[in-house]
């Protein structure tokens, strides 16, 4: 297989993953407000809402405008889900409550590096291979790269809140590559989604390659289109 003179990467299920899982940092920061409810409930309830969400851009937006549509695209979200789990009037104040999920899940205390990243980034950038990030989450990735100690490996970032594209759209994929200034067939994209990562990077042009961290980070499948 030729060396790709670029590899994007996606973010969340790929580089790192939630510590615990969502339900879990949703029901202990709730009951720091006195609400009780199970992560697992608390899961599902996310799962749904999650799928049945649009995408997060906003392509008509002024850019200083973005962090804040991209803040109540995640209460909307967050809303839903405590709604489901049959809770949310036991808040006191919600808005205060998510202000605080919003702002955990913007440091390192809510994510894991997987342990196969580190030395894959290292030995990547040994190699000469320039590195991306491509990801459908918020603006918040900066913070969370920075304090996960991953910011360094790459030369990009391009996330679909600020493009206004987002995967598995080949135009977000044709942004990222022109900040490299390099052709699709060049390039790799590594993810855990099959739709979003795989399949949008082969109709993009790119080299998709699916990770299946679905049970654990050794136990992984994946998959590289041709």
């Amino acid at each position: 297989m030729k060396r790709p003179k670029v590899i994007f990467v996606d973010a969340v299920g790929t580089l790192f993953g939630v510590k615990g899982g969502v339900g879990e940092i949703y029901s202990e920061i709730a009951q720091d407000f006195e609400v009780e409810v199970s992560p697992e409930v608390l899961d599902k309830a996310f799962t749904d809402s999650f799928k049945s969400a649009t995408s997060p851009i906003f392509p008509n937006a002024d850019e200083k405008d973005i962090p804040q549509l991209e803040f109540e695209w995640w209460k909307d979200i967050a809303t839903q889900t405590f709604t489901k789990a049959g809770v949310i009037e036991q808040f006191p104040d919600f808005g205060e409550f998510f202000s605080e999920l919003y702002i955990h899940f913007g440091t390192a205390e809510a994510w894991f590096v997987y342990p196969d990243v580190i030395p894959a980034l290292i030995n990547w950038r040994r190699m000469g291979i320039e590195l991306g990030v491509l990801s459908n989450f918020d603006s918040r990735i900066y913070s969370v790269l920075q304090a996960l100690e991953l910011r360094e490996f790459f030369g990009s970032v391009t996330i679909c809140s600020q493009v206004g594209f987002a995967k598995p759209d080949p135009e977000i994929f044709a942004i990222a590559l022109s900040k490299h200034n390099c052709s699709p067939q060049a390039a790799w994209h590594i993810g855990d989604d099959v739709n979003h990562d795989y399949e949008g990077a082969k109709s993009a042009g790119v080299r998709g390659i699916w990770i299946n961290r679905s049970k654990t980070s050794q136990n992984k499948k994946v998959k590289i289109n041709n």
